[in-house]
């Protein structure tokens, strides 16, 4: 059994990957940019850093990648501060690991201030001891260097911790640690490689309470 909980963010926590996917347009109308095409928003989830930027230079080979990125942060951040919605079955599993003791952590590629400032608008903040961001480590998923820090900070081998996952870099990242990774999709269905580096897929977070408890991961 998993002795651990290691959560990400975006599209797992929280119903926010559909409102990534409205703040790139009016970004790079802003930049004078051409509208995102069909393919470029699926493609930024679960990435951070210079995995990220890379992506954004493969569309817009114009403009330092950093300048639009930040427009989205930024954006995204003053969108987000109104609030956004948890998805089912978040706080019914953060309060049965609250209640046996199993340590619990955020690993997101967002920024940290955005990841507070969603914990602390959702009122989730208390139930977790620590959050890594991206910036905390050299390389974004699907490299596992988060999970690693994230197991390495709640004081756990990764083998001994479960991964929450929504997208494919993240189920990739989570392979790579040697963690217990569990899909919750989100936008996009698992493909047959996906399927195939996850231990469970689930439908949604109350699944995943309900295989925790029954003693299934």
């Amino acid at each position: 059994m998993v002795k651990g909980v290691i959560f990400d963010m975006d599209g797992l926590m929280f119903d926010t990957e559909r409102l990534w996917d409205t703040f790139w347009a009016p970004c790079c109308e802003k930049l004078g940019l051409p509208a995102p095409p069909a393919d470029f928003c699926p493609g930024c989830r679960g990435l951070a850093g210079e995995n990220l930027r890379n992506h954004i230079h493969r569309y817009y080979p114009a403009i330092d990648p950093q300048r639009l990125l930040d427009e989205v942060w930024a954006y995204g951040a003053a969108q987000m501060a109104k609030g956004v919605p948890c998805k089912p079955g978040l706080r019914e599993l953060l309060g049965y690991l609250e209640t046996i003791g199993m340590p619990r952590i955020v690993a997101s590629s967002s920024p940290r201030d955005m990841i507070e400032m969603n914990l602390q608008t959702t009122g989730t903040a208390r139930y977790f001891h620590d959050v890594v961001c991206g910036a905390d480590v050299a390389h974004s998923k699907p490299s596992p260097d988060i999970f690693l820090e994230a197991a390495r900070r709640i004081g756990l081998p990764a083998d001994d911790c479960l991964v929450l996952e929504d997208s494919f870099n993240g189920v990739r990242a989570g392979h790579a640690a040697g963690a217990v990774t569990v899909m919750v999709p989100d936008l996009a269905a698992p493909t047959e490689e996906i399927l195939a580096l996850c231990t469970r897929c689930c439908h949604d977070l109350h699944e995943v309470l309900a295989l925790l408890k029954d003693g299934k991961l």
